[in-house]
């Protein structure tokens, strides 16, 4: 039992009621582990993957996962952490996206102990009076308590009735579903809290509740996500996942292998110590990158994708030792030009553009064709002028 405890909690923000999920598991049948995601943009990424792997964590210890895929929810848009009404998907994008989601969600879960489900099967059905009913449940004074509504209303900003229905019908979900267990991100909390309210309304067992922490993007500050171009696709060519997760901070690699290896605490705990005695993170940040492209790949790509790194880095014909810089980006971001002067690479920028149109500018062994380029908040790349200057540049 407390093993099981153990690995539940493992990377996880927060759990309601613990004592209550000791009592369901100690019944000894599979739970219902539930989570649901709103299909809407057609790829998933990692940061989509934090779930994902939590749910795999259930399935290793014998309970029934439910992927839900909120294709109703998605026409309504979820408000979560909006200070703006968010347009609704249509109905086809809706389902095109719901398509990919299924194809790529077994690269990590067991499908024989996976419930694909849509929850427009029983919200089509309910209908306007069964629509009615649920939102008689909670008041508007309960909804305005929501963090992201009170803002909004606070600002004088609109907020739109039908979003709303949207934490009730996540909740309503979890009645369809006799969910034991709802897992989400951090600012999910007050929807999973409905689902609780809304289970206990129809004389059922509330559910609990496990929180996982956001991701943050390879800007290390904002939450993964492929509007703000800081994402990490999972269906991403090998060698852009491993280039991707070798850009990122030392200090943001140790968070991403919390969240998303399957390495177990103990090894984690060891590399942690290593690092602490000298070695270099950059060979625990290989072992990571390898790790996540085998896992969205296969094993042959990983070693495939290591060595072409490495190549890249060999035609730059590295020095052992080279300046460690640290700058500050502005707006989450810090052109290359700019990067370069500061760093002492160049006098000026204007050098540096020249240098970049003559092809005399590397980032990370790979040519800078475009002034334009930015290395984003909380990469460290190694930026390379000519053959002979070097500087391992931190942005922060």
């Amino acid at each position: 039992m407390q093993d099981a405890l153990r690995e539940i909690r493992r990377g996880a923000d927060e759990l309601l009621v613990e004592a209550e999920l000791v009592e369901k598991l100690k019944t000894g049948r599979p739970l219902r582990i539930k989570a649901g995601f709103d299909p809407t943009a057609p790829d998933l990424h990692l940061g989509h993957t934090v779930l994902l792997n939590k749910l795999r964590q259930f399935q290793a210890l014998g309970h029934q996962v439910i992927f839900l895929i909120g294709d109703f929810t998605g026409m309504i848009g979820d408000p979560t952490g909006k200070n703006t009404t968010r347009p609704p998907l249509t109905s086809e994008a809706v389902a095109e996206n719901a398509k990919t989601y299924q194809e790529q969600l077994f690269k990590i879960l067991d499908p024989a102990l996976t419930e694909v489900r849509f929850n427009s099967e029983w919200m089509e059905k309910l209908g306007s009076v069964g629509m009615i009913r649920l939102a008689a449940t909670h008041t508007v004074a309960r909804m305005l308590e929501r963090d992201d509504f009170h803002k909004r209303y606070s600002s004088q900003q609109p907020i739109a009735i039908h979003e709303f229905l949207y934490p009730l019908i996540q909740g309503y979900d979890s009645v369809e579903l006799k969910a034991d267990v709802e897992l989400g991100g951090t600012d999910q909390k007050f929807n999973l809290l409905m689902g609780r309210e809304l289970q206990k309304h129809h004389g059922q067992s509330p559910q609990c509740i496990l929180t996982m922490p956001l991701l943050e993007g390879m800007d290390g500050v904002n939450k993964m996500s492929k509007s703000l171009g800081n994402y990490i696709g999972i269906n991403e060519p090998s060698q852009e996942i491993f280039g991707k997760l070798m850009s990122i901070s030392d200090d943001l690699m140790w968070r991403y292998i919390q969240l998303l290896s399957f390495e177990s605490l103990a090894t984690i705990e060891g590399w942690r110590r290593q690092v602490a005695e000298g070695a270099n993170p950059r060979d625990i940040k290989v072992r990571f990158a390898q790790e996540i492209v085998a896992r969205f790949h296969s094993q042959m790509a990983a070693t495939q994708a290591l060595a072409e790194f490495e190549a890249r880095f060999q035609k730059g014909a590295l020095p052992d030792e080279m300046p460690e810089i640290s700058l500050s980006g502005v707006e989450g971001s810090l052109l290359v030009p700019q990067l370069l002067k500061l760093a002492g690479l160049v006098p000026s920028t204007s050098d540096a553009i020249r240098q970049i149109a003559g092809g005399g500018v590397r980032i990370d062994g790979e040519r800078v064709v475009d002034k334009g380029v930015s290395v984003p908040v909380g990469a460290t790349v190694v930026a390379q002028v000519g053959k002979r200057k070097f500087a391992r540049v931190t942005v922060i």
